[in-house]
């Protein structure tokens, strides 16, 4: 009858520890224990306190003695109860020796206006579809699902995700040809561990990849990008793996064009090589249809990763990568044995989302919001500052603002100067390509030194062949012509605070460069000088 008492008291209430040292009356100590808990700071003001009855069943007192120690306090001022709300420390009991906690740097100031590129408004989060589909998934989610995690990920979510990704993105898989992860991060982690090195990568990309690749042992070199996306024309034997953002380059925003979606993959069917293909923001196109993905022309030898951080939310932690049947098992078996960082309720969860239609209605609202607010920086940058253009096409959730030469570095401080928040486009550029941009010399000498020699055979044979890649830009493809730009995510400020930023962005933009006086006209023949005075 005892332990079942304790049993259910143990169940009502919450820990806390407390030594009872010393001899004499049992109230007086739990009192003065509680009392030097307050003291110390352990028991912070408005801490909830265990019920009488669970504090005595961990302390094996009398509960009569738990009560009367909690009323005295109550007397004395120690602790505070109320009706419905239990036994506190009382707000006034600050503690009589603060606790001294080292000290730490000052928090930056946080800018007024952000439109760093990267994240959807988190406002616009689907919390009410995303909690129906959460009741659901939970309510019919299999006992297993409440056990370590399959490295693989949950059926429910491989197959949902197998129907989505061919029907929206035109990808070619079978459920068991898909790998969940936590992120595209989580992915080129795996794949880096798999492939090998060293890898071809976009001269414009994201430096967290590459930095991350390079953690990993392996090493990128620059391909050149010009308004058709990356120049595969450079790829070479040497290299084990490409890294492309197909549909919407990131962040110049230009498609690979289709003779060089071709091409990379003959270089991939002729030397063996991987396609990885970062599908960061593939379904959000707004002047046309989105572009099917690479992976569909080739799937054994092009790696689709993707994740819902653009769609949905970055804190989901849940992507996926698209895998040739060869490399499943490796990339499964670098994971480990049981799933490390993506929850299974959360899978099942996207699951449903997918399933009930929830995530394409999502996607279609927020390809709407996206497009206006594109729209919204072209015509403030037509009205205030007719001398930049925003390029690229018509997709994703940033724009490239680009400027007159010389002025990038000018236009991100006086960004902040204006509390706006924005990087500049040199902030992406892969430091070979930087390093090649230095002039035609440079260029060659890099370029040479990063393909093992001249006469590449076989795959870059494929790819250099005319009929598959135009010919467009600079003859040597790592040479990557500086540009001056802003990287503007307008996809990131609440609705409310969009224009305010637009305004302090127009603010920071360099005036526009004063028109040239005309040189002034040399007569063809003086007038004679006019005659002496006499």
């Amino acid at each position: 009858m005892t332990d079942s008492w304790v049993n259910s008291a143990e169940i009502l209430g919450s820990d806390l520890p407390l030594e009872l040292s010393g001899t004499g009356n049992r109230r007086a100590l739990l009192m003065d224990a509680l009392r030097e808990a307050v003291r110390s700071g352990r028991l912070a003001p408005g801490t909830r306190l265990p019920p009488y009855r669970s504090l005595a069943a961990d302390l094996g007192l009398a509960r009569n003695t738990v009560a009367d120690a909690y009323a005295e306090l109550v007397a004395e001022g120690w602790l505070a109860a109320r009706q419905g709300s239990g036994t506190r420390v009382a707000e006034r009991a600050a503690p009589v020796t603060p606790v001294h906690r080292p000290r730490t740097p000052e928090r930056a100031v946080r800018p007024v206006h952000d439109l760093v590129q990267g994240q959807p408004d988190p406002s616009v989060f689907p919390r009410t579809a995303w909690l129906a589909s959460a009741r659901r998934a939970l309510a019919a989610a299999p006992d297993d699902a409440f056990g370590p995690g399959d490295p693989h990920g949950r059926p429910e979510l491989r197959r949902a995700l197998a129907g989505y990704l061919a029907r929206v993105r035109g990808v070619r898989a079978a459920p068991d040809r898909i790998v969940l992860c936590s992120g595209a991060a989580h992915g080129l982690r795996l794949l880096a561990e798999v492939a090998g090195g060293p890898w071809a990568a976009e001269a414009y990309g994201l430096p967290f990849h590459r930095e991350l690749l390079a953690s990993h042992g392996v090493g990128t070199r620059p391909l050149g990008v010009d308004a058709d996306g990356a120049r595969v024309d450079g790829l070479t034997r040497r290299d084990r793996a490409v890294l492309l953002t197909p549909a919407h380059q990131f962040p110049t925003g230009g498609p690979l064009h289709p003779a060089r979606r071709a091409a990379v993959v003959d270089w991939a069917r002729a030397t063996g090589g991987l396609v990885v293909e970062d599908d960061y923001d593939g379904e959000f196109r707004y002047d046309r249809q989105p572009v099917g993905a690479v992976q569909g022309l080739d799937p054994e030898h092009v790696v689709l990763v993707g994740s819902v951080s653009k769609s949905l939310s970055p804190a989901l932690r849940i992507g996926w990568m698209v895998l040739p049947q060869r490399l499943v098992a490796p990339v499964v078996a670098a994971k480990g044995e049981r799933e490390p960082f993506s929850s299974a309720t959360e899978q099942l969860t996207l699951a449903d989302f997918i399933e009930s239609g929830a995530y394409d209605r999502q996607v279609r609202r927020m390809r709407q919001r996206h497009r206006r607010r594109r729209d919204q920086l072209v015509a403030a940058l037509h009205a205030r500052a007719p001398h930049v253009r925003v390029t690229g096409i018509a997709a994703g959730l940033h724009a490239v603002v680009e400027l007159p030469p010389g002025t990038e570095r000018s236009a991100v401080r006086a960004a902040a100067w204006q509390g706006l928040a924005v990087e500049g486009l040199g902030d992406y550029l892969h430091p070979g390509a930087e390093h090649a941009s230095r002039g035609p010399r440079a260029s060659r000498g890099h370029r040479a030194g990063a393909a093992g020699g001249a006469g590449g055979a076989g795959g870059a044979d494929a790819v250099r062949d005319a009929d598959a890649v135009r010919a467009a830009g600079p003859a040597d493809a790592s040479l990557v012509p500086h540009r001056d730009g802003l990287v503007v995510g307008y996809a990131t400020p609440a609705e409310s605070a969009y224009p305010e930023a637009l305004d302090a962005l127009c603010r920071s933009l360099p005036p526009a460069a004063p028109l040239a006086a005309p040189p002034a006209a040399t007569p063809a023949s003086a007038p004679p000088p006019p005659p002496a005075a006499p």
